[in-house]
C-alpha cells in the first residue's frame, strides 16, 4: 500500500508541474485549475489514510498484512 500512496504523491507532484507549465504556456486558466484540484484531491486521499487520529492509528495501520 505504500507503494501505491508514493505513485499517487509523484504523480499530484507532476500535476501541480503541468498545471504551472500548462498556464504559463498557453494562459488558459480551465485546464490547469482542474489538473490543480485533481492534485489537490490526491493529496487529501493519501492524507485520509496517512494522518492519525486522536489515538494515534491510521487507517493504513489497520489493514490487514
Amino acid at each position: 500500500m505504500n507503494l501505491v500512496l508514493s505513485i499517487v504523491m509523484l504523480a499530484a507532484l507532476a500535476l501541480v508541474a503541468g498545471a504551472i507549465l500548462l498556464w504559463r504556456r498557453t494562459g488558459d486558466m480551465k485546464k490547469p485549475a482542474l489538473m490543480l484540484l485533481l492534485a489537490l484531491i490526491a493529496i487529501v486521499n493519501v492524507a485520509i489514510w496517512t494522518v492519525p487520529d486522536e489515538s494515534g492509528n491510521t487507517p493504513l495501520s489497520q489493514l490487514p498484512d
